[in-house]
């Protein structure tokens, strides 16, 4: 089994989108976003979507998302 048969495996197995393009293109802005290599905003434009939208469909899915790191969440809760 090659690695593009196992993409597409995952990717028919998320919940969302009916189209398998859709999905491993969520699939690959959701790696790019985990690694900060793109944006929320350039993530939101790969998908078609609006910022508001992608953060919806990411707590949707239970993802959470934030380029905070611990350490600022602790210190923006403080304030």
């Amino acid at each position: 089994m090659n690695s593009t048969t196992r993409l597409q495996e995952i990717a028919t197995s998320l919940p969302i989108f009916a189209e398998p393009e859709k999905k491993e293109i969520f699939l690959f802005v959701l790696g790019a976003l985990t690694a900060k290599i793109i944006s929320l905003r350039k993530a939101a434009e790969v998908m078609n979507f609006d910022e508001e939208a992608l953060l919806q469909t990411l707590d949707l899915l239970g993802i959470e998302f934030s380029y905070l790191t611990e350490e600022d969440v602790t210190q923006e809760s403080v304030w």
